[in-house]
């Protein structure tokens, strides 16, 4: 069964959401447009949404009356975030130069939003300069994920990818060393020192992407005994980033 958004979550009604759109269409994820929407608004929402990179889902009109019942939508729904998201570039803007120790943790595609929650929570208490997030098929910073977080998604940057692979060799060519953690990683994740200025590539339960591997400058895995295949995905983002952690308190 499919969860409900909060109130907070949505945006409803054509002016309503223009003018999101136009003031701060970062706050915009996903636009949900019927596919009977009369055609001049029709272009002229999808030419905005595309301008700001805001997925658009085409959906019938019975399906916006579900997802928010009682209102007057007007064909057109958006899902809103409670706070803004940087652009990739702006984060990079304010990065502390070389040879700073630096935590960035990119996400690939983790949809839970209880995961996501707990992952912001754990950079925060790590020092974390940000959390990097595909806007395409993953969770995202709603309610329900601010609730998880303590509200630390209020006080560390959520920045804005459009490519996970892209995003990694960016940062690499910024001096950054990307490490992903896969079960399949020939090497532990403490064998050895973790880099100060850390990529921290971080997949759902199944494994990072095909992609996510190829770029990554390294692959480690968490090791593990018993039974089980792996862990939690919050749980191994957390042992990630206090194994960066540590090192860089020991010798402070």
């Amino acid at each position: 069964m499919r969860k409900p958004f909060e109130v907070g979550d949505l945006c409803f009604g054509r002016h309503p959401v223009l003018d999101l759109l136009r003031a701060d269409p970062k706050r915009c994820l996903k636009l949900y447009l019927s596919r009977s929407a009369e055609e001049p608004f029709r272009r002229r929402v999808i030419a905005m949404a595309k301008g700001g990179g805001i997925p658009v889902q085409y959906v019938e009109m019975s399906f916006l009356d579900r997802l928010a019942p009682l209102s007057v939508h007007q064909g057109v729904v958006a899902r809103v975030a409670p706070v803004t998201l940087l652009d990739f570039w702006e984060f990079v803007e304010d990065i502390p130069p070389s040879p700073e120790p630096l935590l960035v943790v990119l996400l690939d595609h983790v949809k839970d939003p209880q995961n996501l929650g707990a992952i912001v929570r754990t950079a925060e208490a790590c020092g974390a300069a940000g959390l990097l997030l595909p806007k395409r098929r993953a969770a995202l910073p709603t309610g329900s994920v601010v609730k998880a977080s303590a509200g630390a998604v209020f006080r560390v940057p959520i920045v804005s990818i459009v490519n996970v692979a892209r995003a990694i060799g960016d940062l690499q060519e910024l001096g950054f060393f990307s490490v992903g953690l896969d079960a399949a990683g020939e090497r532990s994740l403490f064998a050895g020192s973790l880099p100060e200025r850390l990529l921290l590539v971080i997949g759902e339960e199944s494994g990072l992407s095909r992609l996510a591997k190829e770029h990554c400058d390294e692959i480690r895995k968490i090791p593990m005994r018993g039974k089980g295949e792996s862990l939690n995905v919050s749980v191994a983002a957390s042992i990630g980033m206090y194994e960066w952690f540590r090192a860089r308190e020991s010798t402070s």
